[in-house]
């Protein structure tokens, strides 16, 4: 009897499905470039100047009808691709990967290069779709990462570099606005929800991130203690323990984390594994306090704050803004 999976087959199809799939998505990308590129360039030296768009609309509509895709407003958004990546030698090979809509998330979301570069590499490296895409714009993640280097401050190269890419740093904000807690909610309510909204959750803490459980019960001599939610990072190669309070952060709270983050390392890591880490996740923290508390603390532990609102961009640009003078202050 013939005994063989033919699971491969599948396999294969889905795999040329989905690069005939990005090869057509790349070549209307490119398209649209020189649209752009040949529009523009018309605007230059052109009496028309704006117009331009609209003669062109009229004349794909009135004779080449069944070509779908150049609307005035859609033709403008090429000439604005266009402009906007015409001399930007990171991002052309990058734009060509995602979506157009991704695309013009991108472009409409972002204020500087490096902002889109960032959020180009991100989308790449999860595969976004537009809704997720949309939500890490939203929750201001490029200002949000920037801001998140544990005690080193962020540099320029460190963020465009593909060794230091997109989600493979513990942030200290994170945005939970998709739990829609009441106004008076337990510890409890917080891990139920965040359970509830497990696939929001990894997509704000990182696609990287696997769920193993909750209340992961890890035993220290006589003694059972519980986890509240443990994931593996599959870029980091390790265990990641999160503790969740509702208040302000308290230093007391570190050395329960140190344990569990031993017992992890000790009864559950592999030898393959790196150390275990640990992300502290309260409501509020004294920036004092944490310095202090984490100060000669050998386990691998980052105090975070959660925010149940999506967080004001302007403050966050602000801040990001601080630091990045500091960092041009210490380099002269």
């Amino acid at each position: 009897m013939l005994n063989t999976s033919f699971d491969k087959i599948i396999e294969l199809i889905e795999t040329r499905r989905n690069n005939a799939y990005k090869k057509v998505n790349e070549e209307m990308i490119l398209l649209y470039l020189d649209v752009g590129k040949y529009l523009y360039d018309l605007q230059q030296n052109s009496k028309f100047g704006d117009k331009i768009t609209l003669k062109a609309a009229e004349f794909m509509k009135n004779n080449y009808p069944s070509i779908k895709g150049f609307t005035k407003r859609n033709i403008e958004r090429m000439i604005q691709f266009y402009k906007i990546y015409k001399d930007d030698g990171i991002a052309t090979p990058l734009v060509t990967q995602i979506s157009w809509t991704n695309n013009l998330l991108i472009i409409s979301g972002s204020k500087s290069e490096e902002e889109r570069h960032f959020y180009l590499k991100l989308a790449i490296k999860n595969n976004y779709s537009k809704r997720e895409l949309d939500r890490q714009i939203s929750s201001s993640y490029y200002e949000r990462y920037l801001l998140s280097n544990g005690n080193e401050l962020p540099t320029h190269k460190r963020t465009i570099d593909e060794d230091d890419y997109p989600n493979t740093r513990i942030l200290d904000m994170y945005s939970l606005e998709f739990l829609d807690l009441p106004s008076e909610f337990s510890e409890n309510d917080l891990k139920k929800s965040i359970i509830n909204n497990i696939k929001n959750f990894i997509l704000e803490v990182g696609k990287d991130f696997t769920f193993i459980g909750d209340e992961y019960r890890i035993q220290v001599g006589n003694h059972d203690f519980y986890i509240d939610l443990l994931f593996y990072n599959r870029e980091l190669s390790c265990l990641v323990a999160f503790e969740l309070k509702l208040g302000e952060y308290k230093a007391e709270y570190l050395g329960k984390m140190n344990l569990y983050l031993k017992a992890l390392d000790k009864n559950i890591k592999k030898e393959n594994e790196n150390p275990s880490v640990g992300v502290i996740l309260c409501s509020s923290k004294d920036k004092d306090i944490v310095e202090y508390s984490l100060d000669g603390n050998m386990t691998k532990t980052m105090i975070a704050e959660y925010k149940l609102k999506l967080i004001d961009k302007k403050l966050l640009e602000d801040k990001l803004g601080e630091v990045k003078r500091i960092i041009e202050n210490n380099e002269k």
